[in-house]
Parts: C-alpha cells; structure tokens; sequence
C-alpha cells in the first residue's frame, strides 16, 4: 500500500483492494523520450486504492492530483477496454457519483478486479 493512503486512512478503516498503472505505459512515445524514467516514476506514484469507506486515488508527486469519494456516494463504476486491454488486462476505470461527478482513470491494471471489489462492497 501506497504512503498517501497509508497516512489517510481514518479510525477502523481498512484496504479492500488495491491496483496500479499497467506496465503498458512503458510503449509510449513518452516513455522512449524519457527513457522511461517518467513512466516508472508515473507507475511508482500512483496509487489506487478501495478501503472498507471509500475510493482513493492519487497521482503525481510535485503536482499531485487526488479522488476520493466515499463508497456511499458512488453510484457505479464502469471499465472499458479495448483488445489489446483484454488480452493484456488493463483499462480505464470511469467513477461515476452522485450529481454526476465523473472521473476516468487510464491504464489500470486489472480494472475488472476493481470493480468487482467495488460492487462487494455496495
């Protein structure tokens, strides 16, 4: 588990399940201009977490950008991917919440679980 959710965490919380960015990131033109460091760092950074109240998820370091949203106030969660995202198992994850607050997160590595974990909950 990542240091952000660690020390995020409130009484008798807990993590449910927990993914990151898929190691796809590194086929970008991106990563071949960086030598890949930027996709490592982007990879190590992330964390996306589901705990037993709600959704974290937090990207970037210096210009960190971070979603949470209490479980209550998801109404779904939906995965999209594409053939290489089934065979290779990744996706993007669009959170859907109540008054149609609306977040999509690319490159997840297996989106499916996550929803899954999230639909156990609800």
């Amino acid at each position: 588990m990542g240091r952000y959710v660690n020390n995020h965490l409130i009484r008798d919380e807990s993590v449910v399940y927990e993914t990151r960015l898929h190691w796809v990131i590194f086929l970008t033109l991106k990563s071949l201009f960086t030598l890949g460091i930027l996709p490592l760092l982007q990879r190590k950074l992330s964390e996306f977490v589901i705990t037993n109240r709600r959704v974290i998820i937090k990207t970037g370091f210096i210009a960190r950008s971070t979603f949470e949203m209490n479980l209550s106030k998801i109404e779904s969660v939906n995965v999209d991917q594409n053939i290489p995202g089934r065979i290779f198992n990744y996706g993007s994850i669009t959170i859907i919440g109540t008054g149609g607050t609306k977040e999509t997160f690319n490159n997840i590595t297996r989106p499916l679980n996550f929803r899954k974990a999230f639909q156990e909950l609800c």
